[in-house]
């Protein structure tokens, strides 16, 4: 498999547990009652399966703390290939995003990234000023200390998410059967607009025993869309007040990623 693939399936991963927030919902949620607090870790395994039975590719962790300000939420989160991708691909990566977001708005208010794809390496920084409805994005090489960074700017509104503050969002809205959103998803400079759909309920078998969950699926494949080849998404949210991501399908032409939460520390309610 080339690198390539594997490119496509960081971001797979990623979005398997980052899904958004509705613009027109969000706008009055605040953190009040919120299914989450700081201390919550959630960490989950993603495997890839095409012809043969999936096989474990990649380790994810969310750790919500309190920023240095105290007045904010930074959320860190790790995407680490492991075992089988790097002894049979000889491929690996790591990404780190650490995501600072007003706690009583809910919107992210800046983003810092590590992307590490075998000798690839990316730092970059995102600054979201809603007072000048402006995200800027700047990108460097530390290998190439003299390579000029990659800077973009854009337009936003009010309560936009990253790929990390997204899912915690969504965790703060009234999910149910037959409810669509629009999501607004920054992401490397760019916004993207999302439309999302609560399509079931059904049951699913969990760490915490089999638990009603709401089937999520998010249009992130197709033209002009955040990953422009054809698939589908689907994420299965717990129908209670912990609303929590506990699994996720990926379905592309390069194959399957299945992710399921395999350990929670600090959850509400338990």
């Amino acid at each position: 498999m080339s690198g390539k693939i594997f490119r496509f399936l960081i971001l797979f991963v990623f979005f398997s547990g980052f899904i958004l927030t509705s613009r027109q919902s969000s706008a009055a949620q605040t953190t009040q009652n919120k299914s989450f607090s700081v201390g919550e870790t959630l960490v989950y395994e993603g495997k890839f399966s095409k012809i043969i039975k999936g096989i474990a590719v990649v380790d994810l962790s969310f750790s919500v703390l309190q920023a240095d300000d105290k007045n904010n939420f930074l959320i860190k989160s790790e995407a680490r290939s492991k075992g089988s991708l790097l002894k049979l691909f000889r491929y690996s990566f790591l990404q780190q995003i650490n995501s600072t977001v007003d706690a009583q708005k809910f919107q992210v208010l800046k983003t810092v990234k590590r992307d590490v794809q075998d000798k690839r390496v990316r730092d970059s920084e995102a600054v979201f000023n809603y007072g000048e409805s402006r995200v800027t994005y700047v990108e460097t090489d530390p290998n190439d200390p003299m390579r000029p960074p990659r800077r973009i700017a854009s337009e936003i509104k009010a309560n936009v998410q990253d790929m990390v503050s997204g899912i915690y969002s969504l965790r703060l809205l009234p999910l149910a059967v037959g409810k669509s959103f629009e999501v607004s998803i920054s992401d490397s400079g760019l916004v993207y607009k999302i439309p999302v759909r609560v399509t079931a309920r059904e049951l699913q078998k969990t760490i915490y025993g089999k638990i009603w969950c709401f089937r999520v699926e998010p249009e992130v494949f197709g033209t002009n869309r955040l990953i422009e080849k054809e698939g589908s998404l689907i994420i299965w949210i717990t129908d209670d007040a912990r609303r929590l991501p506990v699994r996720a399908q990926i379905n592309s032409d390069i194959g399957r990623v299945e992710v399921k939460l395999k350990k929670a520390a600090g959850v509400k309610g338990i």
